[in-house]
């Protein structure tokens, strides 16, 4: 039976690079996103690769259209949720109290409640589908606070612990729950973003990049599934980072994290 997956946010980026390699593997592929104009050159996009796309209109924090959408999918699927991404989210950067307060609020909106909302809508389908996997969508500012980056990277320490958290209560419906972390990918959330870290680090990571690592990540090595793998940090710089902190002392973590700020 043809395999699906079910990605938010799909329209351009990291979503719609990862919908084609999907495609490509011979996945039905649903691609959700407010951008319509961009889901319809998806779906030409995947149908010229060989691939068959379904399409449609969500807004994450809308729980009401999750749950629509995902039960229109899996009709369509069969019942199949092979694959749920919760792609979609926000990236303000900035001194956190030079940012308006409903920015804030909205960036919340879609990074954690935008991924509660699918989760939970998400879950029966999941359960029903053997060997199903969730790929959130976190950020290597989950390691540790970013400075000028302080509420995004709030809510992808949210997407951290609930990916931590339902990989343990999930697995006994055999569900995987995984979360990716990379650096600044170079798409248009971060094409005017301008910090300490993108001036230390640079923004060296493509949507590609992030595509190639998360199908990867879904067909697991055998290694990886036996060590119940959950994080998955993409490219050098984010696989170091999350290295020196897992060993490092919290104060040197913490200076560490300030040189590369420039605070």
């Amino acid at each position: 039976m043809t395999k699906s997956v079910f990605i938010t946010g799909a329209a351009t980026g990291i979503g719609r690079a990862t919908a084609l390699l999907f495609a490509q593997r011979g996945y039905l592929v649903g691609g959700y996103d407010l951008n319509e104009d961009g889901l319809r050159v998806l779906a030409a996009d995947i149908t010229a690769v060989g691939g068959t796309p379904v399409v449609g209109h969500l807004n994450v924090t809308d729980a009401d259209e999750v749950a629509q959408r995902l039960a229109e999918f899996t009709q369509t699927s069969g019942g199949r949720l092979d694959v749920l991404i919760n792609n979609a989210g926000l990236l303000n950067a900035g001194r956190f109290e030079e940012i308006s307060l409903d920015v804030h609020h909205r960036e919340i909106d879609v990074n954690v409640k935008g991924v509660v909302n699918g989760l939970y809508a998400a879950f029966p389908y999941l359960k029903a589908t053997p060997g199903a996997v969730v790929v959130n969508l976190a950020s290597a500012s989950a390691i540790y606070g970013q400075a000028e980056l302080a509420n995004y990277s709030a809510t992808k320490f949210f997407v951290r612990a609930i990916t931590e958290a339902l990989d343990l209560e999930w697995g006994q419906y055999g569900i995987r729950v995984i979360d990716m972390w990379p650096l600044y990918v170079n798409t248009a959330m971060t094409k005017d973003v301008k910090t300490g870290t993108t001036q230390s680090l640079g923004i060296r990571l493509t949507a590609q990049d992030i595509a190639t690592d998360i199908v990867a990540a879904v067909d697991a090595t055998w290694a990886r599934r036996l060590v119940s793998q959950v994080h998955f940090p993409v490219g050098i710089q984010a696989k170091a980072l999350a290295l020196g902190a897992r060993f490092s002392p919290a104060w040197l973590t913490r200076l560490v994290n300030k040189g590369l700020a420039g605070s």
